[in-house]
């Protein structure tokens, strides 16, 4: 049972990482000469260095709110994770951080696909899209699975 709860607490934390990786790294679109990211769009041109806010948008915020959403909400579930773990009654589900943990998945798929979407109008079409985008969908069915097990996870003694 010990090897269970380590198993999916590191499940949890290794989606909250990519989801924190994927939101602070710079890398969502990339060329030659330029990267974007939720933050920045930032060019190399004639030997300088120029970047654009993000504020430009307002898909590009909606990205930025689902991501930070995310990550609050990943955070949340586990804390409520040793919460529950240690006030829960004895066959009682997790419910409440299943549930959090699953509206932290689509909140990431949603940003991702706002993003995909959307990208044309922030990055040059040409741009292939980077790592930190490519975590953010790897974040994705990450905290679905762990989501769901916990809700079909019961506390044992």
């Amino acid at each position: 049972m010990l090897l269970l709860l380590l198993g999916i607490v590191l499940l949890h934390v290794a989606s909250l990482v990519l989801l924190f990786v994927s939101t602070i790294v710079s890398v969502w679109t990339s060329t030659e000469f330029s990267t974007s990211d939720l933050w920045y769009n930032c060019t190399t041109s004639n030997g300088g260095y120029h970047c654009d806010y993000a504020s430009s948008g307002e898909w590009i915020q909606a990205v930025q709110a689902l991501m930070i959403l995310s990550i609050i909400f990943s955070c949340l579930s586990l804390f409520l994770f040793f919460c529950q773990l240690f006030t829960l009654q004895k066959g009682g589900r997790f419910f409440l951080t299943g549930t959090f943990q699953i509206l932290a998945s689509l909140f990431v798929m949603s940003g991702a696909i706002i993003y995909t979407v959307m990208s044309h109008e922030w990055a040059p079409v040409a741009a292939a899209f980077g790592y930190s985008y490519i975590l953010a969908w790897v974040a994705f069915p990450l905290a679905l699975i762990s989501g769901l097990i916990y809700v079909i996870l019961r506390k044992r003694e």
